[in-house]
């Protein structure tokens, strides 16, 4: 298929926005991927770092002129450039104003001329082979029409590259990104693979994930309103199929095919969970008609109902709990021995449930292969609720205040970049892709 004439085309649209560390490497990476129907169109959100100047050198850039079809609405673009080297002939690189992540894509959108979008963070490694997986779904015959599909995404923290490729796998080393590590695990080798097989996925990651370009652009692209522009745009998608009567599913692919960097410090992390919290209430309040809703089948009563119960409310029950546990205590109202009986019941279910994610990734794919490896996962897996739970939990709760106080930024963040040492990682950067 990777060489076929009749394979599907795809457009990959990889959104820069103060790139400069990793643009260069990032950018060879996405060139390297083995597929014929290929363009890769790199949309510099008006950065104000060299990211621009960084690309013409590297990539012997000259502006061009391209009929460029605005079906989206935009902030100007400033120019379109192509490399004079027929080596980077896939590559288009469009300088537009800054508009944020959703307004980017849509530039995007508005150039690409194949039949499905890829859309990616331009700071994520593909798998040489990662399109090939990601476009099968759309190739299989069925009475369902495939509107979207992700793949797994990893974390790159530790991990050697060269040229643009991964060539060596290795456990983070620090805390909060190897914890991470055990929670992508958890969310994508077993949570989305569940929603996938009952076609309820409502959430494909904005780190990498390929839609149909026809439905995304006539759902309405995506919204410049919500800092959850994923999350937002597969759930138009499903409504727009819903409300026109046409089978459809959104698949996911269980192959690691992405590597992305994790937040490697509190703050940055507590920005980026920050944001999904806002961004997961802006979809679900923007779709606010498919609760509970039978027009929409298990859509509306099961995908929606779930993210509202356990993705939006569970932080503010548990935080609400924590608050009442520490006001009874402190008044003496506590039956210590079902408090301490049922805390051990709940530990021992999560630890559990984390220790059978990391078997899984052991009996399929297999990616920590190294001596103590695999028993530092299980070790993260047992500190985890007493340091990285409640932290993300609090970072919900302040999401759902900012949210309240119409406070929409994206935070400032900042990149270590792939090219970096591996044992120097004191530099804070930014995994957005759950």
């Amino acid at each position: 298929m990777a060489s076929s004439p009749y394979a599907p085309s795809v457009s990959i649209l990889a959104p820069a926005y103060n790139e400069g560390a990793n643009i260069i490497e990032n950018v060879r990476s996405l060139l390297n991927i083995y597929y014929n129907h290929l363009e890769l169109i790199v949309i510099n959100d008006g950065s104000k770092d060299n990211s621009m100047e960084k690309l013409i050198s590297a990539y012997q850039l000259e502006p061009v002129q391209i009929t460029y079809n605005q079906r989206l609405s935009t902030k100007k673009v400033k120019a379109i450039y192509k490399s004079t080297n027929p080596v980077y002939s896939k590559l288009l690189v469009i300088d537009k104003e800054n508009g944020g992540k959703a307004d980017a894509l849509n530039t995007g959108i508005n150039l690409a001329s194949n039949q499905y979008l890829v859309c990616i963070d331009v700071d994520c490694i593909l798998e040489q082979d990662a399109l090939l997986k990601l476009v099968k779904p759309f190739m299989d015959t069925s009475d369902q029409k495939v509107i979207a599909t992700g793949g797994v995404v990893r974390i790159a923290n530790s991990c050697l590259f060269e040229n643009g490729k991964l060539v060596e796998v290795n456990l983070p080393k620090q805390f909060l990104p190897r914890v991470q590590a055990l929670e992508y695990i958890r969310a994508f080798l077993l949570g989305r693979m569940a929603w996938s097989r009952l076609n309820g996925l409502l959430l494909i990651s904005g780190a990498f994930g390929a839609f149909d370009r026809k439905i995304a652009i006539e759902a309405g692209g995506y919204d410049h309103s919500t800092v959850g522009e994923d999350m937002e745009l597969v759930v138009r998608m499903r409504r727009y199929m819903a409300d026109r009567k046409i089978p459809y599913k959104v698949t996911f692919i269980p192959d690691p095919l992405c590597w992305t960097e994790a937040p490697a410090s509190y703050k940055i992390l507590g920005r980026q969970r920050n944001r999904w919290m806002r961004g997961t209430i802006e979809t679900l309040k923007m779709h606010r008609a498919l609760f509970f809703n039978p027009k929409y089948g298990l859509l509306g009563l099961m995908s929606y109902p779930y993210w509202f119960f356990f993705e939006f409310l569970a932080p503010v029950v548990e935080f609400i709990g924590l608050v009442i546990f520490v006001i009874l205590a402190l008044n003496g109202m506590i039956n210590w021995p079902f408090f301490l009986a049922m805390t051990a019941f709940i530990l021992l279910f999560g630890w559990l449930f984390s220790i059978f994610a990391i078997l899984m990734e052991v009996a399929t794919f297999n990616q920590y292969k190294k001596k103590g490896e695999v028993a530092n996962l299980i070790l993260t897996a047992l500190i985890e609720p007493f340091f990285f739970h409640p932290f993300v939990v609090w970072s919900s709760i302040r999401g759902i205040v900012d949210f309240l106080r119409k406070r929409n930024s994206w935070g400032e963040m900042t990149r270590q970049g792939f090219s970096a040492p591996i044992t120097k990682l004191a530099t804070p950067i930014e995994a957005d892709k759950l």
